[in-house]
């Protein structure tokens, strides 16, 4: 049964670097699909700079032209704290139990996942497939990672990823992809200072971005005489 990838985030603003993690790994374990769910309310972190409704709207424009990507709004539609856990279920409820699905993710959030509601619970639902990316080498994860999380990868490490086509569930893959230094705080914070980001995110992400201003710092309010 053909394998299906989940790629979850904020997507405030989905860049280049996002869609290239999903497009490597899509390859490197032989998916079929990616879904990109953005987050509506995530728990664990500030709220996003810009609207539900912005983001998955960008979030759109960013996958239309590839075959291989679709959006899934489900956590937007749900609204309240978005936990990846209650998503897998969701899946799981509609896909059935046998269908292998891929929780993609960068090693930089596989070393906090010890930290996310009910995680342990993730790997009755899906295979955690890690990208690394600038700065978090393979051989950096057994000295940093918490206790839990290395007892846990000790059972479960895979290195074969035909494996996760194979069984529904349970196993952590982890792949290196093409070091692209791009964050979404980086691509806001040009846009704040009157700068262009443009390739370091699809051109229509930008072009909407520009057409609603968004991450644009208010104009300053000039006091008024002798107020």
């Amino acid at each position: 049964m053909s394998a299906l990838g989940i790629l979850g985030g904020t997507f405030d603003p989905i860049h280049f670097g996002h869609l290239r993690l999903a497009q490597e790994m899509a390859e490197g374990i032989g998916l079929s699909e990616v879904r990109f769910v953005p987050a509506g309310c995530p728990p664990h972190r500030a709220p996003p700079a810009a609207s539900a409704p912005h983001r998955l709207a960008m979030v759109e424009r960013a996958v239309a032209a590839n075959p291989l990507f679709c959006v899934d709004p489900r956590e937007i539609e749900r609204g309240g704290p978005c936990y990846t856990v209650d998503t897998l279920c969701g899946l799981r409820a509609e896909l059935g139990a046998t269908r292998p699905l891929c929780l993609l993710m960068g090693a930089d959030a596989f070393l906090g996942l010890a930290t996310w509601h009910r995680w342990q619970e993730i790997f009755d639902l899906a295979h955690v497939a890690v990208a690394f990316r600038p700065g978090f080498p393979e051989g950096a994860w057994m000295d940093t990672m918490p206790e839990a999380l290395r007892t846990m990868l000790r059972t479960r490490r895979e290195t074969d990823p035909a494996a996760l086509r194979q069984g529904a569930a349970g196993r952590v893959y982890a792949q290196p992809i093409t070091p692209l230094d791009i964050s979404a705080s980086r691509i806001r914070s040009a846009l704040e200072a009157g700068r262009n980001p443009r390739y370091l995110l699809p051109d229509a992400v930008l072009d909407y971005i520009q057409r609603h201003q968004l991450y644009v710092r208010p104009p300053r309010q000039t006091p008024t005489p002798g107020a």
